[in-house]
């Protein structure tokens, strides 16, 4: 029976897996014993901080953190676009009872527009409620990934037809080319060759993503070793099965769309900006206020943009003031003598600040000798 795969089996362990009835999408039976594999082996516990940006998701899905506030998940795993708080994602450790867990609740979803129809459109986007203080992972823009040993990760069963894992598993998977994949028959030959990308050890089996991985990641690393998302959790005949391998939304296909769908998401906190030019006097202090209206905390990368016109920039002490008062550093006075002007994007972690209220520039002349004008500053939280 061909399943959704919220799968990750590894023959012994597994890591990704079927939505499941929670998301009104059909289960596979639990196969009879002769139709598996009587070991799966190849998945190792993953290692505190390997993935941090992967994410599991109440509705017994993974996802992936490809922005500080959007997971990248599959289009099976949710129902259809629009507002929905309904979700729980919980990030930021390998062990999901971990007590220090991060849980974050959604508040919009975005699901691909062709999701229902050929099976390559399995992708969708998931909003939460805050941004969160985790690294993210990139997207593949290009098929230069889409070959070699892949790497998958989840929560998933660890045998077909078993229980979802409390621990996060990993494992190493190969590539299977289209035609190959293809040749395995029955749902198979509707694989969609330019959206979908298959993996696993097509003679023996024995590793693979399983129930409870649907819409986790599919990585394989660039040129500097780092991880890019290639592709996410989709489908399957069972789970490590011989010759039917494991099945991806290919990422590099559908990158724009995803790209621009996660643009339109925006940041929950619209950015406040000042456009108000102030002069800066010689051994003089400037102060420049914006407001922002929005519920939670900032974010872990609050960014904040700042331009100012000034002779002999290192004279400058730049200082983010959160509403409670807290100072951030933007810019020291030393480092940079001889140079003119401030136009710099800085990023400081406010994760434990309220996001509303009024936040606050300040601009300190410590040298005697010039002036400046600051021209404006945008904050985004």
């Amino acid at each position: 029976m061909t399943s959704w795969r919220r799968r990750l089996t590894f023959t012994a362990v597994s890591v990704l897996a079927v939505l499941g009835a929670a998301a009104g999408q059909a289960v596979a039976e639990p196969p009879a014993a002769n139709d598996v594999q009587p070991q799966v082996i190849g998945g190792t516990p993953a290692a505190q901080g390997e993935f941090p940006w992967i994410v599991r998701l109440s509705m017994g899905c993974g996802g992936s953190m490809i922005t500080e506030q959007i997971v990248l998940t599959a289009a099976h795993c949710v129902p259809a676009t629009g507002p929905n708080t309904g979700i729980t994602a919980t990030l930021g450790v390998v062990d999901l009872q971990d007590p220090n867990r991060v849980v974050v609740n959604s508040d919009y979803v975005i699901r691909a527009p062709g999701a229902g129809g050929p099976p390559g459109d399995d992708w969708a986007l998931i909003r939460l409620a805050r941004p969160v203080d985790v690294p993210t992972v990139p997207i593949a823009t290009t098929p230069e990934f889409d070959t070699g040993t892949f790497t998958v990760a989840g929560w998933g069963a660890a045998t077909e037809g078993g229980p979802q894992q409390r621990f996060l598993l990993k494992a190493q998977v190969p590539f299977i080319d289209d035609e190959q994949c293809m040749s395995a028959g029955s749902s198979y030959l509707n694989l969609v060759p330019a959206e979908e990308i298959c993996a696993g050890n097509w003679d023996s089996g024995g590793v693979d993503t399983c129930q409870g991985d649907s819409g986790g990641p599919l990585l394989n690393r660039d040129a500097n070793g780092e991880f890019v998302l290639i592709g996410t959790t989709s489908w399957g005949i069972g789970c490590a099965r011989p010759q039917n391998p494991g099945v991806y939304m290919q990422a590099s296909h559908f990158s724009d769309a995803i790209l621009a769908a996660a643009a339109s998401l925006g940041p929950r906190c619209t950015p406040a900006a000042n456009t108000t030019g102030l002069a800066i006097p010689d051994l003089g202090e400037v102060t420049s206020q914006v407001t922002v209206a929005c519920d939670g905390n900032a974010s872990g990368q609050t960014k904040v943009e700042v331009n100012i016109n000034h002779p002999y920039r290192g004279d400058l002490v730049v200082d983010l003031i959160a509403p409670d008062g807290t100072s951030y550093r933007l810019k020291t006075a030393k480092g940079d003598d001889g140079a003119d002007n401030v136009n710099e994007l800085y990023t400081v972690n406010a994760a434990n600040k309220a996001a509303s209220g009024t936040w606050t520039l300040r601009i300190r002349d410590v040298f005697s000798g010039d002036t400046g004008t600051l021209k404006n500053w945008k904050l985004t939280v």
